[in-house]
């Protein structure tokens, strides 16, 4: 079966809103001309959801999809199967085709963060604030989970789920949790000066300053941490970690 596949040409993707500048392109790109495959693997920029029946109905030979901001959580209506973890989550970002076309969910954003924030953790590091409320911070919050860190979240308002509004923090609050993840678009080429509004003086060299965002691959963010002599992690190990699970789920079926 693997030759099978090896052999046949396939379609893969990204889907999402504005992603000219996706990682995951350049990546598979790359990955499918070292490896000697005859796939490719394009863009499907979105404007909204509703166009994904028509996508999927016009893309012969399409075999997997990646789902990146802001459809995690909206492309689940689309689909026959979510796998487990996937359903735990409560978000998507792996779609496998299967044999006779159905659309199975997977989430990888959560193996990726947890194994790329796992080598830089130490034993202080046992409560985390989560920055943002989208489809990623659902993945943030249970690998935290797993990795048995404390974490709370932070939202531009009080919701359900919500602890923190950015209002209500202060530098004793930002002391306490040494992990803290930016979810949020915040900061991303060419909006390289935004970041998320946090009393950054709370900050110290025993904390770990997450950002999901490559693209600058040090965002402000990230800089405010650097300057306390934090550790920075930016999203691109996560980001490889989890198109080479992507690869995998989608190599199976």
């Amino acid at each position: 079966m693997e030759n099978k596949q090896d052999k046949a040409k396939y379609k893969f993707g990204l889907l999402g809103r504005d992603i000219s500048y996706s990682f995951s392109r350049g990546y598979f790109a790359k990955k499918f001309e070292k490896e000697n495959l005859p796939h490719t693997y394009v863009n499907f920029d979105l404007q909204t959801i509703d166009e994904l029946k028509e996508v999927i109905d016009n893309t012969p030979n399409l075999k997997g999809i990646n789902v990146t901001i802001p459809y995690k959580e909206q492309v689940i209506t689309f689909l026959d199967k979510l796998n487990k973890t996937a359903e735990k989550i409560g978000a998507v970002n792996t779609i496998r085709f299967t044999k006779n076309n159905k659309l199975v969910g997977y989430n990888t954003d959560y193996y990726g963060f947890k194994n790329s924030l796992k080598p830089h953790l130490k034993s202080h590091h046992k409560k985390a604030l989560i920055l943002g409320t989208g489809g990623a911070s659902k993945a943030i919050a249970y690998a935290l989970k797993k990795l048995k860190i404390q974490f709370d979240f932070v939202s531009r308002s009080h919701k359900k789920g919500v602890t923190f509004s950015y209002n209500d923090l202060t530098e004793r609050i930002i002391s306490e949790y040494t992990i803290i993840i930016n979810c949020t678009p915040l900061g991303t080429f060419p909006n390289i000066e935004e970041c998320p509004t946090i009393p950054y003086k709370g900050i110290t060299e025993h904390h770990i300053l997450y950002d999901l965002i490559y693209n600058p691959e040090q965002t402000k963010f990230l800089n405010y941490g650097f300057k306390k002599g934090s550790t920075t992690i930016n999203g691109l190990e996560m980001l490889r970690l989890q198109a080479e699970k992507s690869w995998k789920i989608w190599h199976k079926s």
